[in-house]
Formats: structure tokens, C-alpha cells, sequence
């Protein structure tokens, strides 16, 4: 796990995302044609990483990707194949993903790397001695392109097991900008101009915002901007921890405030039960479809959302632009989440592939189809396709090791990562029930009691 930062680190990613994000949402998405390089990124550079020849080799690459964002991560396998030789097979997982590789090894066919979407199961699987250390070739890679904090991540107890190949900013706000024009609503920054404007765009005739209620974890990223911004780092670090407990008065205050959202069904497209209802992918295409008359108005989640504005006939930065999440304490949040390859088994191909993916060379090709943020600081800005994700993904790296990683992530799978139980269950039933503050609270902290030991 990742040391705690210091309030005023915590907060320096959220000031120079807040100043990015904003600038590229007054001027619509355009750009200084000086100060700025070649939109999109079409041109590959060179390899810049030597890979060896593994010709015959066959690999199995997990994770829980699916969609656009399974295409996308399959371009980058097939440019691993050109280049050496191996034949790569991607292998759909899902939540909780321990689980299901659990299944795989136990069976005695586990893949040759999984793509871990939590530091927990990361942990798990270290602690299963599933997981491989890193090789020298792919720790070169990470000592030359990395951060301290994201290496820090990817090890447990000093042993380095995993490369974070991707990143993401939990903490923005994406909305339909003909639904706000419509409205006469301009971008909040704090959480009681979000209600305002909510109360406004409902008014109106639009719905304010799309909850993917059906799937849990998105409700933990609403709980964990609240709270971070409200209760602040500190707090932060120790709920994340279980040091305190989840029937805390800033746990009661954190949900308070998130009730004054999902309290009014009026502002959620569909109301509280179209909402639970609402899995992520439509959650976005809801939102930038239908004319000036979309299902909602707005729709909270981190960079990746420009994946399935894609899949509509939306365009960043002029239909579809985005804010920070509105400061609710003093400051406005930032959550930082992440996908972190980890060799599971002992061999020259695994090891290969954990050096490509710490390497630019993988983290580019992602990077220009759009939906995609890099922690690798050799990354060129020019890759990404426009603005927008330009300017996120600056923010990232500008940030160096000062962010809040997201705080389920860090939990056991049992509590933070499994559909149908834990903190999932609990904020979903705290969204069909908004007013049951105490009860939240109980539920949370038994089932948090119980995966975390104490």
C-alpha cells in the first residue's frame, strides 16, 4: 500500500485538474495550435522497448474489460504478437476477479497475466503465492517510466509484483452540453450548485443526472468523492483502513449529503428504481443520445466514460464535456482508480508482456482510440486523441505521487469488490433507500467488520 500524503499533497492533482478540466471545458475543447501538439496521435513512433522472440508461445491475458475497452486493449496484445512472435488470447473475467482466477488455478490453468482492478485483489494474490515477482527487463521499465507512488502500488511488503498499465480520474463530471444550454446551467463547483443545477435541468423537462445503480461500484465512487472532500485525506486513509468505523458521524455525514442526490427521483434518470436498473455503458450512452431531450443531463465517472461516449454519435469536447466533481468540503476531490498487470505464471512470456505494458510503446497505442489514462509519465501527450483526455491525462502525471487511490479498491474483495455484497449491496440499497442513513451505516460496517477481521 501506498504511504499517505499530507493534506496539502492530497489536493495538488484536484487544483491542477480542476484548472485543466475547466479550460478545456469553456473553450469547448480547442487548443493553443502553438502550445499544443498534433490532435490525435495517428503516427506511431518507433518501438522504444526490445522484446524478445517468443515465437510459438502461447499466452493468456485476464481482466474484467469488456466492450469498446476489450477491443481497444486487444489492439495493444496484437502489436505484443507482431513483435514477438507468442499468440495472446485475451480470457474474459469477472467481478470479483480473485475469484474467478482462483477457479482457474485451482483447475490447474491459470493466466499467464491478469489485469487486477483493485490493490486488494492484488494482495490476495500475493498472499495465494499465485502471483510472480517482476523481472529485471519489465523493473527497468518501471524505474525509468513511473512515479514512486504507482510503483509503490503495484508492491506488497517491498517486493515489486505488479505494473500499473492503467489509470483513472474517479472525480469528473461529464454532462450533455445542449441539455445545459437548453437549461441556462453552467458547470458547478460545489456540491450546492450541483443540487441547484440539478433542480434546474429537471425543471426543464431533462432529468440531472444517470446512476449505473445496477452496478455497485459506481455508487462507491459517489460515496468516495463526497466523503474525501468532506471529511478529508485523513479520514480518508483510516476508513479505507477500517481504523474507523463505518457507523462514524463523517460516514453519517457523508451519506446525509449523498442522500440530498439520490433522495430526489426527480433529478435521477428513470427515479431510484430505473436507476438500480441502469447498468455503466448505458449510464453514458443515455446521457448522449436522444436529441436535446437525452435521458439525463449529466453522468459521473472518470476518464474512461469518453470509451462509451464513443459507441454514440456524441463528440468530446463539443457535445459531451466535463468538470471536476464539485467541492462538497473546502476542496474538490480527486479519486484515483487503476488496472495493474501481474504475471501468474513463472515464464519468459509473462514476463515479456509485463515489460511491453510498462513500456510507452503499449500504453500509446491506447491511449489514441480514446477512453484511456496512463500512469507512465513517457507516455507523449500527442497520443491522445483530443483535448480532453490530453489534459486529464497532464493532470495525472503532473500529480506525481499526490492522489487518493479508490478507497474500495484498496478493501477486501469481499467488502469493495463483489457484485451483490458488501459496500456494493449496501449503497445500492441505500440508493432504492436514501432516508435509511443509520441503516447504511450498520450494514457497512458489519460487512466491513467481517472481510476486513476486526
Amino acid at each position: 500500500m501506498r504511504r499517505p500524503g499530507s493534506r496539502r499533497t492530497t489536493f495538488s492533482w484536484a487544483a491542477a485538474a480542476t484548472a485543466g478540466v475547466l479550460a478545456l471545458t469553456a473553450c469547448g475543447g480547442g487548443a493553443d495550435k502553438e502550445d499544443e501538439p498534433a490532435r490525435g496521435g495517428t503516427t506511431a513512433p518507433g518501438p522504444t522497448v526490445e522484446l524478445p522472440k517468443l515465437t510459438g508461445e502461447k499466452l493468456e491475458v485476464a481482466a474484467v474489460w469488456t466492450g469498446a475497452e476489450q477491443e481497444n486493449f486487444t489492439k495493444v496484445l496484437k502489436e505484443f504478437e507482431k513483435r514477438t512472435g507468442a499468440t495472446v488470447t485475451f480470457v474474459p473475467a469477472q467481478d470479483p476477479i480473485v475469484t474467478v482466477l482462483g477457479s482457474k488455478i485451482a483447475g490447474g490453468a491459470p493466466p499467464d497475466v491478469a489485469l487486477l482492478p483493485q490493490v486488494g485483489a492484488l494482495v490476495s494474490a500475493v498472499q495465494n503465492k499465485w502471483a510472480q515477482p517482476v523481472g529485471p527487463e519489465a523493473k527497468a521499465q518501471l524505474d525509468a517510466n513511473y512515479s514512486a507512488g504507482w510503483k509503490t502500488l503495484g508492491a506488497v511488503e517491498g517486493t515489486q509484483y505488479g505494473v500499473y498499465y492503467k489509470a483513472a480520474n474517479k472525480s469528473l463530471i461529464w454532462y450533455n452540453a445542449k441539455a445545459f444550454e437548453a437549461a441556462g446551467v453552467k458547470p458547478p463547483t460545489t456540491w450546492e450548485e450541483l443540487l441547484t443545477a440539478a433542480d434546474t435541468l429537471s425543471a426543464s423537462g431533462t432529468p440531472a443526472v444517470s446512476v449505473a445503480g445496477a452496478d455497485g461500484w459506481t455508487l462507491t465512487d459517489w460515496f468516495e468523492n463526497v466523503y474525501l472532500s468532506q471529511a478529508g485525506p485523513e479520514k480518508y486513509d483510516q476508513l479505507a483502513k477500517h481504523q474507523i468505523k463505518w457507523t462514524d458521524d463523517s460516514v453519517k455525514q457523508a451519506l446525509t449529503t449523498l442522500g440530498e442526490l439520490f433522495g430526489r427521483k426527480d433529478f435521477l434518470a428513470g427515479g431510484a428504481s430505473g436507476a438500480l436498473a441502469t447498468e455503466f455503458p448505458k449510464s453514458v450512452t443515455q446521457t448522449f443520445t436522444g436529441g436535446d431531450r437525452p435521458a439525463a443531463a449529466m453522468v459521473f465517472e472518470g476518464d474512461f466514460v469518453a470509451v462509451n461516449i464513443a459507441q454514440t454519435e456524441a463528440k468530446v469536447g463539443t457535445d459531451a464535456l466535463v468538470f471536476p466533481f464539485p467541492a462538497v468540503g473546502a476542496k474538490s476531490p480527486v479519486v484515483s482508480g487503476g488496472d495493474v498487470a501481474v504475471a501468474l505464471k513463472p515464464s519468459k512470456g509473462a514476463q515479456a508482456l509485463l515489460t511491453f505494458l510498462a513500456s510507452p510503446d503499449a500504453a500509446e497505442i491506447q491511449a489514441r482510440l480514446g477512453g484511456f489514462v496512463s500512469p507512465n509519465k513517457a507516455v507523449d501527450p500527442a497520443a491522445y486523441p483530443n483535448d480532453i483526455q490530453r489534459g486529464i491525462a497532464k493532470a495525472l502525471i503532473a500529480a506525481g505521487d499526490d492522489f487518493r487511490f479508490d478507497m474500495s479498491d484498496q478493501a477486501p474483495a469481499a467488502f469493495g469488490g463483489t457484485p451483490g455484497a458488501g459496500e456494493w449491496k449496501a449503497l445500492q440499497d441505500f440508493l432504492a433507500n436514501p432516508s435509511d442513513v443509520a441503516g447504511a451505516q450498520a450494514k457497512l460496517e458489519a460487512d466491513a467488520a467481517k472481510a476486513y477481521g476486526n
